[in-house]
């Protein structure tokens, strides 16, 4: 195996990890802006960009201390190169880039789904064929894997996000940004007592979140108009309830029909307390990553080009982001055994 450097900047956080042998995290640092946006009430791309520009030399540095080696001792770089926000993933992309050529070292650019499903890794190993749930702010999907570091998207989201659609709810109950960890702490103050639409019950693996988010704003300004007032951890439990249940019996269909071994959960909602609730009662493996690793990482990146270094799947120094990047194209393919 080798020693891996990565970086993460496809939104707001600027993070640096360094990975041994696959397992061995050596360091890992994360420079969050979540108190510069929430002020906005979510992510404005260019002040993330130019906070990535101002931290990512002190972020590489702290993690070279942190692991205790001299750079280099690192065998590959590797960095998000999709998808995101193009400015944040352009600050990343260039610093490894440097590296690289400074070092003459192998340059690896990883998906950033793919590393979010091999968040898992750090701490499990995974079982194929698996199904990856993938929840997070900009995804719904569910992902299977015949083998290693192949993926097949079976089912995606029409519209909003699983967790676009919890900032979105919070917005509307007027809280702070981001709103999915206060609703899931609401959800399990309240009571299921508002009736909500379940969507897109077609017997697909496919979502759509928008009728039901658009039912919660309804019925929230219906009654403000009314003067009624709406209890607020009641409304959250009932938007929850619906929302994981749906996402959790399509994912476990999807896992009955293609006989998977295990099912991934991956992405920043992988975190929700009623969505591990919602996926205990699978008689199929469920493993969740951590919750240190659940939002975005650069210990995920490194798990993932760890795997792709093993396939010796390298990058050109003039590789560029790609802020919509299909995931089916990080596949490695069927050349190896």
């Amino acid at each position: 195996m080798a020693v891996i450097l990565a970086i993460e900047s496809s939104c707001d956080e600027m993070s640096v990890a360094i990975l041994k042998d696959g397992k061995e995290l050596l360091s890992h640092v994360v420079a969050s802006q979540i108190d510069i946006h929430k002020q906005y009430g979510g992510v404005v791309p260019e002040i993330a960009s130019r906070k990535h520009v101002e931290c990512v030399s002190t972020v590489l540095k702290e993690a070279l201390s942190q692991a205790d080696i001299s750079i280099e001792e690192i065998d590959a770089i590797a960095v998000t190169k999709g998808p995101g926000l193009v400015g944040s993933l352009h600050v990343g992309m260039q610093e490894a880039k440097t590296l690289a050529i400074y070092l003459n070292k192998p340059l690896i650019g990883v998906h950033h789904i793919a590393g979010h499903i091999y968040a898992n890794e750090l701490v499990n190993d995974i079982e194929y064929p698996a199904m990856a749930l993938v929840v997070s702010g900009g995804h719904t999907e569910l992902v299977y894997m015949k083998k290693e570091f192949s993926f097949e998207v079976i089912g995606t989201t029409f519209d909003d996000a699983i967790g676009e659609a919890y900032d979105k709810v919070g917005r509307v109950l007027h809280l702070p940004y981001p709103g999915g960890p206060v609703l899931d702490k609401m959800a399990h103050e309240g009571t299921h007592s508002y009736t909500l639409p379940k969507p897109l019950d077609d017997g697909s693996y496919n979502f759509s979140f928008s009728g039901l988010k658009s039912a919660v704003i309804n019925l929230k300004h219906n009654a403000d108009q009314r003067g009624e007032e709406i209890n607020g951890n009641d409304l959250a439990c009932s938007f929850q309830d619906v929302a994981m249940d749906t996402i959790a019996s399509k994912a476990l269909a999807a896992a009955h029909d293609l006989g998977v071994k295990q099912i991934i959960v991956a992405g920043g909602v992988s975190a929700n307390k009623g969505l591990r609730e919602k996926m205990s009662t699978s008689d199929i493996p469920v493993i969740f990553p951590p919750l240190k690793y659940c939002t975005d990482n650069a210990a995920m990146i490194a798990s993932a080009a760890s795997i792709m270094y093993k396939y010796n799947m390298f990058a050109p120094l003039d590789l560029s982001v790609k802020p919509d990047y299909d995931l089916e194209a990080e596949s490695v393919g069927d050349n190896y055994e």
